[in-house]
């Protein structure tokens, strides 16, 4: 339990929106509110895009990191939480510092490469992981670091041939050809020029002269390269380059994100996912947050017609909503737009579901289509305690009241039992707040939810 980060969770909410805006719908930049995250690695399969973070202890002075977390939407606005797949503890040889990660898909298995800290050098190293899902789990893939020249932030680009690319680099940029089993490369790394005309112009450090600072994140669009990264720490910017190939020649196109938002750092992934191209960041937006507290956001963007992106600005209202989502069919109670006061956990069923669940505490979920209308409302439960109750309300968690759930104690934190009650008013495309009630101390836990049209 996290009873510092809980507190000020359970007010963001109400401050994002009365005091940024004062008269607008909920805001849903960050994404996650349940806990700090940093370093989003976006990844669009199978209809879905995945996120993948790192995860920033509470109440850190420092990149105090053990864990990665992964995310995934598939209308950018409710996101499922799919917990930890991969930890320190995954690489035998590391000892701290689970820091910003990439993922890459081939050959049906999925390649998480990440910067660790090598317990026999005492420095940094890249390691790789490999599952057969998008969310795991991950299990080391070669028992030993895959690179290892106490630098950081891996980034993985799979051209168009086939030969794949792995760029990695702070305060130097390198790239190494990785073979097609991913988890092993051809010659050795090789550095990267870092000149002005390729990566701008950094004053007053001599020993950095170009604005590269860290977090390569490269891809190829229309025939073009293009390399966004981390500039001139320290406030960082997000800038970008671009090159008619691989291994360049690079040449600096300026900022894409302004120093803004609350940390010290930033480090930005680009996927175009349903007809739209969307750029991940974060940001100290959550109250507690900051330089060594992170929460990933995105934004929607659209590239100028020469293929150069345009300036992009942090924003709490996130992206628009790609479709709805469908209220008839099982939903994931971790599957939200925003949090108010809840954390999450691994489910003794399978999967995650909502803890932690107080009086007054919400789950928004955006863009639920009611259509004609909802004549019931099913819930999967657990409470150790004497339970609660979980209102229905559209619009805010003070909205509309259209169904009323009360949970009886199951006898322990994961003895499931499913609870139905009746839905009436329910019409339409509307947000869905589930806000739960009852006496003090914990109230009950959610595992999924699904609605009965009528």
């Amino acid at each position: 339990m996290r009873p510092a980060l809980r507190t000020v969770l359970c007010t963001v909410g109400l401050l994002l929106t009365t005091v940024l805006f004062p008269s607008a719908a909920r805001a849903d930049n960050p994404i996650v509110q349940t806990i700090y995250t940093a370093d989003p690695a976006p990844l669009v399969h199978n209809g879905r895009v995945y996120v993948y973070t790192g995860h920033d202890e509470d109440g850190s002075t420092y990149f105090t990191m053990r864990d990665w977390h992964v995310y995934s939407s598939s209308d950018m606005a409710n996101w499922t939480d799919h917990g930890s797949p991969m930890s320190l503890a995954t690489f035998a040889w590391a000892d701290a510092n689970a820091w910003a990660g990439h993922v890459t898909p081939r050959n049906g298995r999925f390649y998480w490469y990440v910067p660790v800290r090598d317990r026999a050098t005492g420095s940094m190293a890249i390691g790789v992981a490999v599952a057969d899902s998008p969310t795991g789990p991950f299990r080391d893939a070669i028992g030993r670091p895959l690179v290892n020249n106490g630098e950081i932030d891996p980034n993985v680009l799979i051209d168009d041939n086939g030969q794949a690319y792995l760029y990695w680099g702070n305060p130097r940029l390198w790239y190494v050809r990785l073979n097609t089993d991913m988890i092993s490369y051809s010659g050795g790394p090789t550095q990267i020029p870092l000149t002005t005309a390729g990566y701008g112009t950094r004053t007053g450090n001599a020993s950095r002269p170009t604005l590269f600072e860290e977090a390569p994140w490269v891809f190829k669009r229309n025939g073009l390269y293009y390399n966004v990264f981390a500039a001139e720490c320290c406030s960082e910017f997000i800038a970008y380059s671009t090159a008619p190939s691989a291994t360049g020649p690079w040449t600096y196109r300026g900022a894409i994100m302004p120093r803004q938002g609350g940390s010290f750092t930033n480090h930005a992934g680009i996927v175009d996912f349903n007809g739209g191209s969307y750029f991940f960041y974060h940001n100290g937006a959550l109250p507690g947050g900051g330089g060594f507290t992170r929460s990933v956001a995105v934004e929607k963007f659209t590239y100028n017609a020469d293929g150069t992106i345009p300036t992009i600005n942090m924003t709490t209202a996130g992206p628009p909503q790609v479709g709805t989502l469908n209220p008839f069919v099982r939903q994931e109670a971790e599957t939200m737009a925003w949090a108010s006061g809840v954390e999450t956990e691994a489910s003794g069923e399978g999967g995650m579901n909502v803890g932690f669940i107080e009086n007054g505490d919400y789950i928004k979920v955006k863009g639920v289509a009611f259509g004609n209308g909802a004549s019931s409302f099913t819930a999967r439960v657990a409470s150790a305690t004497g339970g609660g109750r979980i209102e229905l309300r559209l619009g805010s968690a003070t909205g509309t009241l259209v169904g009323t759930c009360t949970v009886a104690g199951t006898g322990g934190w994961q003895n499931w039992t499913s609870v139905t009650c009746p839905v009436s008013g329910a019409t339409g495309t509307r947000d869905l707040y589930l806000r739960f009630a009852g006496g003090s101390g914990y109230l009950l836990n959610l595992n999924w939810w699904q609605f009965t049209s009528g």
